[in-house]
């Protein structure tokens, strides 16, 4: 049973989805979730799927839901990735991707899912140094888990994010960064 070693709280909730504003919109009115910050073309420096180096473009747009973090994503290019293995490309398809898990010891974590039978789909490095990866637990959860390690860096992100919604009146929805 995956996950049974141990109890790992989600962090977060990521959306493959076609269109970055018109899904935080919809899940603003939907939830309340907000506000979203935008990353455009998030820049990797090495992205493997399935062992084989891939790129992996994409965007997202990170919001408050609550206690968790929700993402929203979209892969601009066609190659193959854990993203278009649940949502092929261009087949306009949207929903749940992923849960975030944050985990002390990322390759012990890909080792022991794998041992669950979710082997590593994407294994990925921003090119400001975090690594996530993405494990196929579609078998038991119907749905990919993305896991990394709470460096300072991603934790002060997702502090930042929980933030901003706290005593937020709605407005400037959608905010760019980067």
């Amino acid at each position: 049973m995956i996950g049974s070693t141990g109890a790992l709280a989600v962090r977060q909730l990521a959306y493959k989805v076609n269109d970055l504003e018109a899904a935080a919109v919809a899940h603003h009115r939907a939830f309340g979730s907000g506000p979203f910050f935008v990353l455009r073309h998030i820049a990797l420096a090495s992205s493997v799927h399935r062992g084989v180096a891939r790129p992996f473009d994409h965007s997202s747009a990170y919001g408050q839901w609550g206690s968790v973090m929700v993402e929203l994503v979209v892969q601009h290019n066609p190659d193959d990735s854990g993203l278009h293995e649940m949502f092929p490309y261009g087949s306009g398809r949207e929903g749940l991707h992923h849960a975030a898990l944050f985990v002390d010891d990322l390759d012990a974590a890909i080792a022991r899912f794998e041992a669950q039978g979710a082997p590593l789909a994407q294994l990925m490095t921003t090119e400001t140094g975090t690594t996530f990866a993405y494990v196929d637990a579609r078998a038991h959860l119907g749905h990919m888990l993305e896991l990394y390690e709470p460096t300072e860096q991603l934790t002060g992100f997702y502090d930042f994010v929980a933030a901003a919604s706290q005593g937020w009146d709605g407005r400037d929805l959608i905010r760019e960064l980067g």
